[in-house]
């Protein structure tokens, strides 16, 4: 198992451990605030693992009674850290810095588990938006509270929401800035498994460990190929599923798992004479 914390006060701690990367938010004091500071840690871990050929999963979680707050209300009120500037300043400063993080998280080759306690609010429930699978805690409270505050998701969470709930419900969450708690957001789709808090990282782990032991090469190719499905024709579907299945047929990780599943018959069936 090797651990890393990123620089910036670490802010963001990793840690790899039979093919799972845990990247832990650890800024308790500001409630994992997405301030430039964690922003750029994030953004720098996330930007690393698909040339990690050892992880085949990503765990995001953290380590304070909240998951992630959004941003800073003070630093909105001061008008400093990511708001500084002029109209344009601000902009760009959204694209080179919030936008890396939706960039590297929702471009990542191997899937990605999202372990939600506390508050995911604002840009931090688009954060969780972002990864493919969601395990909330009894704890977790999610909402799109943009207009609390007279704004709109500035890190494209509304992409992720109606591709997970359907439009008419995105926009009901977005409009009212609704808070609903995880057996709400299970009810929605927005996360797979409610469990009590002192199960979460437990239950989330094992998740994301089971699905790092599948083979690597189909591992990657399967949650691509479900991706683009969603947007794709059924053409254009079978055109990649076809062109995915025969790589894999062909390669040696295919027959490598053909034979561990013959052998695992095999002992079943000497276990049973």
């Amino acid at each position: 198992m090797s651990t890393h914390a990123n620089d910036a006060g670490s802010r963001v701690e990793s840690s790899v451990d039979d093919g799972v990367l845990t990247l832990t938010l650890n800024s308790p004091s500001d409630g994992n605030a997405l301030n430039v500071a964690m922003t750029e840690a994030l953004s720098d871990a996330l930007e690393q693992i698909n040339e990690q050929r050892d992880v085949h999963c990503v765990l995001l979680r953290s380590s304070s009674p909240h998951f992630c707050t959004g941003g800073n209300v003070k630093d909105m009120q001061r008008g400093s850290d990511l708001m500084s500037g002029s109209v344009e300043d601000v902009r760009d400063r959204l694209h080179r810095s919030l936008h890396r993080i939706t960039r590297a998280l929702s471009g990542l080759d191997v899937p990605s588990v999202c372990a939600v306690n506390g508050a995911a609010v604002g840009a931090g429930c688009d954060l969780a938006l972002m990864c493919d699978i969601r395990v909330a805690s009894t704890k977790a409270v999610f909402a799109e509270s943009f207009l609390r505050l007279g704004l709109v998701s500035g890190i494209g969470g509304s992409w992720f929401l109606a591709r997970i709930v359907g439009y008419a419900k995105a926009l009901e969450l977005t409009l009212t800035s609704e808070f609903i708690d995880a057996e709400a957001a299970l009810g929605l789709g927005i996360v797979s498994k409610v469990v009590p808090e002192d199960a979460l990282d437990i239950d989330a782990r094992s998740l994301a460990k089971r699905i790092a032991q599948n083979p690597p090469t189909a591992l990657r190719m399967a949650k691509r190929l479900v991706r683009e499905a969603a947007d794709a024709s059924l053409a254009t579907t079978l055109e990649m599923a076809a062109s995915m299945q025969a790589i894999l047929l062909c390669g040696r990780e295919h027959k490598e798992a053909v034979g561990r599943f013959l052998e695992q018959q095999a002992a079943k069936k000497r276990t049973h004479m």
